[in-house]
């Protein structure tokens, strides 16, 4: 395996472990939950209704920014976020080849175990 190929695994390793972190957290799970219905949002409309602080929002909603699920644009004064599920499309079809893996796996060691 060539150094560059390596280079391309571990970063996308990296890509996937900053996701799970980032998805680890039931506030941002929340925040996710929110932005996902399409519409971007600001910081006051993510707090709207929660007992959160427009800091804590603003701290969780970086690191959903970081792991590449949501985007961040500037309106005038004001910064929108959206929500990108390209990351999440990827790790999806991460999690359906560790399943055909773990399949295939299982399948075999009930045919060895059958014989």
């Amino acid at each position: 395996m060539s150094h560059k190929h390596r280079k391309h695994k571990a970063a996308k390793r990296q890509a996937r472990a900053l996701l799970f972190a980032a998805l680890g957290d039931e506030t941002r799970l929340l925040l996710v939950s929110r932005l996902s219905s399409g519409e971007p949002a600001s910081i006051a409309q993510l707090t709207e209704g929660s007992k959160l602080t427009r800091q804590a929002v603003t701290k969780h909603l970086r690191v959903l920014e970081r792991a590449g699920i949501v985007r961040c644009a500037r309106v005038g004064r004001e910064s929108l976020f959206a929500f990108d599920p390209h990351p999440l499309d990827e790790l999806h079809g991460y999690i359906e080849r560790l399943n055909r893996q773990w399949d295939e796996s299982l399948a075999r060691l009930k045919s060895f175990v059958e014989d």
